[in-house]
């Protein structure tokens, strides 16, 4: 198993938890939470991959997604009081999950060829649908859509990645790095309440 394959693995079961932590909030029973969970984690994978044309999609041909996603209902319910009532461990759930779903994302597109730019956004649509997709069956605003950064650490992690591998850092280094950069981009916009200029 090579590290992207990990860390695709790693995003599907940290965004199935935020799906199913917000299921949680809004008195979903278990059926109506792993509907939510599955569409959470494949959502964006599936937008990307139906774009590129990479069909049948990535978790269709692969049952170790539809795995991850699964495990992540009996880890949501047995730590339920630290995952559902915590804001901030949703936030660490989602923000490691538009980590690790760009970087897939994007890696995948340039695989199919796709020029950087574009590439970039395909890690972007990779990393932010699921989540929009999730919020909207939940009644809630997406996060793309309100004050919070969201989907600009994204594409600046989209650029990071991809001038690390034009510069020639090792594949699983520009992993981390890019991961990194990501979080902490995320970790300082909340901790500074910093937004992008609103439209008046």
């Amino acid at each position: 198993m090579n590290l992207l394959y990990a860390l695709d693995l790693i995003g599907t079961f940290v965004f199935a938890i935020s799906g199913l932590r917000l299921a949680a909030k809004k008195d979903m029973d278990v059926f109506g939470a792993a509907v939510i969970a599955f569409v959470t984690a494949v959502g964006g994978g599936t937008t990307r991959d139906v774009i590129l044309g990479a069909t049948p999609v990535g978790w269709i041909n692969n049952i170790d997604y539809s795995i991850a996603i699964l495990l992540a209902i009996p880890f949501t319910l047995l730590f339920k009081k630290y995952i559902v009532n915590l804001k901030r461990t949703f936030f660490i759930f989602d923000s490691i999950g538009i980590a690790l779903f760009t970087i897939s994302g994007m890696q995948k597109a340039l695989d199919f060829g796709l020029n950087p730019g574009m590439a970039m956004v395909m890690g972007m649509v990779s990393a932010v649908v699921g989540g929009v997709i999730r919020d909207i069956l939940c009644n809630e605003i997406p996060l793309i859509f309100r004050k919070e950064i969201y989907a600009t650490p994204c594409l600046i992690g989209a650029f990071t990645f991809f001038i690390l591998s034009e510069i020639g850092l090792n594949q699983d280094a520009n992993y981390i790095i890019t991961t990194s950069t990501i979080l902490t981009i995320r970790v300082v916009a909340i901790k500074y309440n910093l937004s992008m200029p609103k439209m008046k």
